[in-house]
């Protein structure tokens, strides 16, 4: 009898341990999803905010390529006096030109919905004239960004005046 019942005894505790394992097993995709979501979120935001600061530096450096490269086909660019661009005309713009002396972004905002981020900042510029001379830029940008085969492009961006600093 002793012997039936240690073999009862340990049968149950490994039916234990096997449930116990069962239901762990069920549970981990619930809480290695979320997690894995989250670290995917926390990657995009920091690609968007890599792709800002690379849309910025392409744009000071007036490098077409670039520029080209990181904006969709369909780009609407937005400027603050609400003149608007295509993709040609806002590239055109700034392709092999010293359009501006010094640009700065600042209070930046990123947003994430699915394959689409919402990126906000402030846009603070030192401009180039063909004068010879400079104006500066204070405005407000939202940009429109979209994810593309694993990279963020500019779809859209509107620019709003603020008061000078």
């Amino acid at each position: 009898m002793l012997k039936k019942s240690a073999f009862k005894s340990g049968h149950i505790r490994s039916r234990r341990v096997l449930l116990a394992s069962v239901a762990a097993g069920l549970a981990m995709p619930a809480v290695v999803a979320p997690l894995a979501t989250a670290l995917a979120a926390d990657d995009d935001q920091q690609l968007v905010t890599k792709a800002v600061n690379a849309l910025r530096d392409a744009m000071l450096a007036g490098d077409g390529a670039t520029l080209r490269a990181m904006t969709m086909d369909q780009l609407t660019y937005g400027h603050s006096n609400s003149r608007l661009e295509d993709k040609a005309a806002f590239v055109g713009s700034l392709d092999g030109k010293n359009a501006f002396k010094a640009l700065d972004l600042s209070d930046h905002a990123i947003q994430l919905v699915g394959d689409v981020a919402i990126a906000r900042h402030t846009f603070d510029s030192v401009n180039n004239l063909p004068d010879g001379k400079t104006n500066t830029a204070h405005i407000k940008v939202l940009q429109v960004w979209k994810k593309i085969d694993g990279t963020w492009k500019l779809l859209a961006r509107q620019a709003s005046p603020l008061p000078a600093a």
